[in-house]
């Protein structure tokens, strides 16, 4: 298995502040995706998470940069460096600027604000010195500037886009002391602040800097090219607040073009696309059967809020409003109705557009019923209704146990997370029969391990499927096969898509991911493939009414070739020999398949449990049968893969020697669902 550097980690722990961490998370993933996955990390996953495999650039935002010394100076910054040495890249932003050189300045001989001394990861040799610009306070707005920043355009590599000049978003900064002096192998200034800076800075008034690093490389920089106009709010008490607004959005296009090059100087792969996030759609409901969503509505009646002629489900993480299809929405009313509850359900930046990192659960949710046909293709044109239920009536006369799942499906263009649209509003889940699935073309919250969040492009499949486990069944059923029983069905599903796909060289990771034969690379010499990650399984669990509730979540990375691969692109693996070129895999096609696979592994796991014919067929699909893993909990000890356990699906392993014979002893594990790169050698027990 291959691990690739897809992952934009951006530093939200102590000494970073909210609103930096949001510019930042909103502009990466504007520029990176869907590249890379943008997603938050705290100190302690720093500290104690094998991080560095999979990264490909860690980010650390505004702040103060005291909070970040605090708790990360030693072995935190021993971490960071090392990282960064062996190849990795860095960037800086203001705090994290000073927090990335040698000695920081700040405010000498202003009492209350001064800041003086050493900083461990001394990526820029020398002080950064501040602020550049009189007039910063913490958590205040009047030292605030639209900063001329003059490029350097001979430092980049492809510098025809780049500014001569722009304008960039300033508070605090500093700026980068005698960086012209500096060995020109390992310091390059790659700005200056055009304007006269009120502190001493050396020749050059240094703004941003690009420092060599053995074999990686940071960017540290006074300003903020990652704040977006677009995301800055009004303060009337800032006199000029609105003019500096208006400066920094008249020259967006130079601060965005600029914050490109930077990230291109790190190494990383810049979109082409750099649109905003998009908005969240409307959900249409549907049925293969149409009367029954009139029944499902029917029997929301008693979570069912009526103000001013509408309707809306208050669930405990989002607010829905039930849509007729032909009848009108006006946000206005909504706003009215709803502000002494849930206060102002959109969040605007004063300028007119919507904040694009307002909290998304303060979104209300458009819910369409389609209770006499299905949606028509213009309404849902990345998404063909028709396509998807004659699919499932096809797929069904394959499986005699597949009769219903599927068939009530709710699907949005852009939604926040599948998974957290359901498991998170207990009142609406509760209401669902198994089989409900909320299907999305993309996801701009999706969710994964642990806390990760990311935008999920279109092309990927995204569902969730609810599995109502009675709670009688759990002893015998243990709901930790469903995530096992999930992994099969899709493995089996692309295989059995359609003639000529059932050697598509898709395997399953232990617990939760599913991996494909690198289609770019072709092994030689015998050597075995590689194999990259291209879905994940994520199951979340309520209880209602004497079920277990499993939310059961599924992606899978189908049309889009980012950030890994893709279904689509493993064709070409099996091309040899064939006149005709099978066809590229339909979304709503492979969610059908998908579904009507997992309904009657389901159906048979009821009735045998997870029983040896169902372990076998998971191993035949698995990677790692003989792999050698560490077992760190247990003092670094050596351990052969064989299997998991029936009893609770745990992994077993088996030790042994440096000369690879058994001990005897056998280990039961647990995954650690928090780890950003579970199989690096590592097998941790559940703490």
């Amino acid at each position: 298995m291959a691990s690739r550097k897809l992952n934009v980690l951006v530093y939200t722990g102590t000494g970073s502040t909210l609103e930096s961490v949001r510019h930042c998370l909103y502009s990466l993933r504007r520029l990176l995706s869907p590249n890379y996955a943008v997603i938050p990390i705290t100190e302690s996953a720093l500290l104690k998470e094998p991080w560095s495999p999979t990264c490909a650039l860690l980010v650390f935002p505004g702040g103060a940069d005291l909070g970040y010394c605090r708790v990360l100076n030693g072995a935190g910054n021993r971490n960071i460096a090392q990282y960064v040495r062996r190849g990795g890249a860095y960037l800086g932003f203001c705090a994290g600027g000073y927090y990335g050189s040698q000695r920081c300045e700040f405010e000498i001989g202003n009492r209350e604000l001064e800041v003086v001394g050493t900083r461990e990861l001394a990526f820029f040799p020398g002080t950064c010195r501040g602020g550049a610009f009189k007039g910063f306070a913490y958590h205040d707005e009047n030292g605030a500037k639209a900063a001329k920043i003059t490029v350097k355009k001979g430092a980049f590599p492809a510098a025809a886009t780049l500014p001569d000049v722009f304008s960039c978003y300033y508070n605090g900064g500093g700026v980068y002391v005698d960086a012209e002096q500096k060995d020109s192998r390992f310091v390059e200034v790659l700005a200056e602040y055009a304007d006269d800076i009120a502190v001493e800075s050396g020749e050059i008034k240094a703004a941003v800097v690009y420092c060599k690093l053995g074999n990686g490389s940071a960017i540290l920089t006074g300003p903020h090219p990652e704040f977006a106009a677009v995301n800055l709010g009004k303060h009337k008490g800032v006199p000029g607040y609105d003019a500096l607004v208006d400066e920094l959005a008249a020259d967006d296009d130079g601060r965005t073009n600029f914050l490109k090059g930077c990230l291109a100087k790190l190494g990383l792969e810049v979109s082409e696309d750099d649109s905003s996030i998009p908005s969240l759609s409307k959900l249409h409901l549907s049925s293969a059967n149409h009367v029954e969503v009139g029944e499902l509505l029917f029997s929301f009646g008693d979570i069912i809020t009526r103000e001013d002629e509408e309707e809306y489900v208050k669930g405990q993480n989002d607010l829905f409003h039930l849509e007729k299809p032909d009848s009108r929405w006006s946000m206005a009313t909504l706003n009215q109705a709803l502000a002494s509850e849930y206060g102002s359900p959109k969040k605007t930046t004063g300028r007119g557009t919507p904040d694009p990192t307002a909290d998304y659960a303060q979104i209300p949710k458009r819910i369409v019923s389609h209770e006499t046909a299905w949606p028509e293709p213009k309404e849902t044109p990345c998404f063909n209704h028709a396509v998807y239920y004659s699919s499932l009536q096809e797929f069904r006369w394959k499986e005699s146990d597949a009769r219903e799942w599927g068939d009530l499906l709710m699907y949005g263009e852009v939604v926040t997370s599948t998974n957290t649209l359901l498991e998170k509003n207990h009142n609406l889940l509760s209401k669902l029969p198994t089989g409900f699935t909320l299907a999305a073309t993309t996801q701009v919250a999706g969710r994964g391990r642990g806390s990760n969040v990311w935008v999920a492009p279109a092309g990927s499949l995204i569902m969730s499927t609810v599995i109502n486990h009675a709670a009688h069944h759990a002893a015998t059923r243990p709901i930790v096969f469903i995530q096992y029983l999930a992994a099969i069905a899709i493995v089996e599903a692309i295989q059995s898509y359609d003639a000529g796909y059932a050697r598509l060289p898709v395997k399953l990771k232990w617990p939760n991911d599913i991996y494909a034969q690198d289609p770019t690379t072709r092994p030689d010499n015998g050597a075995p493939p590689t194999y990259v990650k291209i879905g994940g399984i994520l199951a979340n669990c309520a209880y209602s009414a004497g079920n277990y509730q499993v939310v059961l979540g599924i992606g899978i990375n189908t049309n889009n070739g980012r950030p890994t691969t893709s279904l689509d692109a493993l064709l070409a693996l099996l091309q040899d020999g064939r006149d005709d070129p099978l066809p590229v895999f339909r979304i709503e096609r492979l969610l059908a398949r998908i579904l009507t696979r997992l309904e009657a592994l389901y159906a048979e796991f009821l009735r045998t449990g997870f029983s040896r014919a169902l372990e076998e067929r998971y191993y035949r699909h698995w990677l790692h049968s003989g792999q050698v893993v560490t077992l760190e909990a247990e003092g670094g000890v050596r351990a052969r893969v064989v299997g998991i356990t029936r009893d609770w699906g745990m992994l077993r392993a088996e030790e042994i020697r440096e000369d690879g014979s058994r001990t005897g002893r056998v280990w039961a594990l647990q995954s650690d669902e928090n780890s950003f790169d579970f199989w690096k050698g590592l097998v941790r027990r559940k703490v």
